[in-house]
């Protein structure tokens, strides 16, 4: 393929070379360049493409996508941009056979709730016979291959590269979480999106690397509604008329109020075998009672958004109700039924708004007592550890600081950084630095009536100490627990998950 079947459209100055060059792959990373590449020269948080140009040439590149000026090697072609991360986008998109306009793409954008969802379309799509994949914070799932994720949304070229295995892979349609970051760093240009949806949003991923300001990164996430078709919102959010205010797009809504297009009304809990759930009236486009097998008022507005797709993919209803009765997300309230007297449960919450979120739900279910167990990931910022420990204090009837992902801190300092937040509460705790002996006694010490929510790892099956990813999946903690313990003395224990 040549240069100029990729950039145009592009803005761009030939510095040296032409743009009948010929192509023969393209990569970002100066470690993959052979003969006939192009190099796109990416500037980065920790690292600039542009240092490395002169050795991708070398390499055999023979044509470098600049931003800055370099120092122009012999028989190569620079071209300089704008943006290198934009144009990486788009012409990526086009070196892989524009595969997003062989899709129906959804994305998802908000704080909380995105992988739930993206996890309920996927599953609500394939019950009708649509060949659907996943690119999210868990996994990207590509038609063939399980490929554990590295961030919510991958750089633009990974991407549009897992977009094309997609449509090789005989697939119709993607699901996909998409970032601020993703968007602020152009990972989805090129992108022909078909549906977007807006789940929520809350103050986070603000500070070095991140956003300036809950202003920036608003306005980030409203960017996905100038790249799609239709805009899917949830208008019992205060940011919604924001966010439909600067879309591009077809606007659909969904949520409690009278005017939303997609309307839960009232609700009710319920448990059943160690699974706490909710039920509601649907009203709108669709009419019917729905039943969510995961607990919580976001469970209805996670479920609401994937109607919604659902519905405008021609997925019958029975079907839909069907996948929601039996819905499970790995990480996210995800069940671990073990007992029929307490239940436990595993949680991505790692932050205090997500912990506070989900802790309010539990308590709607009126348990004997709340049972949190969290830590803090190292090497990020100590107000989590502080806010944190002061959700669970006020939140919790009972806390279990524990070790998270220490990275390259001391566990002890981040678990009394923790305490001094929880210490502001009247809440009891006790410290147990080891994970895996946290648990056990969270479990061994169960009472009936107890919800037990282990928190901040979810979907994570490593723990990451001095740079070093050792395994460690709470499921498997729980497994060897049980093996390892008279189980006769765990209070209700029924096990029907390892069974």
């Amino acid at each position: 393929m040549k240069l100029k079947e990729l950039i145009y459209g592009i803005e761009y100055t030939l510095l040296c070379g032409s743009d009948d060059t010929e192509i023969r792959n393209i990569t970002n990373d100066s470690r993959e360049v052979g003969e006939g590449y192009l190099f796109f020269c990416i500037s980065g948080a920790k690292a600039d493409g542009h240092k490395y140009a002169e050795g991708a040439a070398e390499s055999g590149a023979c044509v470098l996508v600049v931003e800055k000026e370099i120092p122009l090697p012999e028989n190569t072609t620079v071209v300089m941009v704008k943006n290198t991360r934009y144009a990486m986008g788009v012409m990526s998109s086009r070196f892989y056979g524009e595969p997003s306009k062989k899709l129906t793409v959804i994305g998802i954008t908000g704080t909380k709730g995105k992988t739930t969802t993206t996890y309920m379309i996927r599953e609500m799509l394939i019950s009708s016979g649509h060949k659907t994949g996943l690119i999210g914070t868990i996994e990207v799932l590509d038609g063939k291959e399980k490929i554990p994720a590295k961030n919510t949304t991958p750089e633009s070229i990974v991407l549009h590269r897992y977009l094309k295995n997609m449509v090789d892979n005989g697939l119709d349609s993607v699901v996909m979480e998409v970032s601020s970051q993703g968007l602020m760093m152009d990972r989805v240009a090129g992108v022909d999106f078909d549906y977007g949806i807006f789940t929520n949003l809350s103050p986070d991923h603000i500070g070095p690397n991140e956003h300036s300001s809950y202003e920036e990164y608003r306005m980030w996430k409203s960017e996905l509604f100038k790249l799609c078709q239709t805009g899917i919102f949830n208008i019992d959010d205060e940011n919604a008329e924001f966010m439909m205010k600067n879309s591009e797009c077809k606007i659909i809504t969904y949520g409690k109020k009278e005017t939303a297009d997609y309307r839960a009304e009232g609700h009710k809990l319920y448990k059943k075998d160690g699974v706490l759930g909710i039920k509601y009236h649907l009203t709108g486009e669709l009419s019917g009672d729905i039943a969510v097998a995961l607990p919580g008022d976001f469970s209805i507005y996670n479920s609401l958004a994937a109607i919604c797709i659902a519905d405008l993919m021609g997925v019958p209803f029975d079907s839909i109700r069907k996948i929601l009765e039996e819905i499970k997300v790995r990480g996210r309230v995800e069940m671990i039924p073990i007992s029929d007297k307490f239940t436990i449960l595993i949680d991505y919450a790692h932050n205090d708004v997500s912990l506070k979120s989900i802790l309010l739900a539990l308590r709607e279910y009126e348990p004997e007592r709340i049972v949190t167990l969290f830590g803090c990931g190292g090497d990020r910022s100590k107000d989590r550890r502080f806010t944190m420990g002061e959700v669970s204090g006020e939140l919790s009837d009972f806390t279990i600081i524990t070790s998270d992902n220490p990275r390259t801190e001391d566990p002890q300092k981040i678990i009394d950084d923790i305490e001094t937040g929880i210490k502001k509460t009247s809440g009891k705790y006790i410290e147990i630095c080891d994970r895996k002996e946290a648990i056990r006694y969270a479990i061994m010490n169960a009472e009936e009536g107890d919800i037990i929510v282990l928190a901040g790892k979810g979907h994570e099956d490593y723990q990451e100490v001095n740079g070093v990813k050792h395994h460690m999946d709470e499921r498997d903690l729980i497994r060897e627990i049980l093996e390892e313990e008279d189980v006769t003395k765990i209070c209700g224990y029924n096990n029907r998950y390892f069974a």
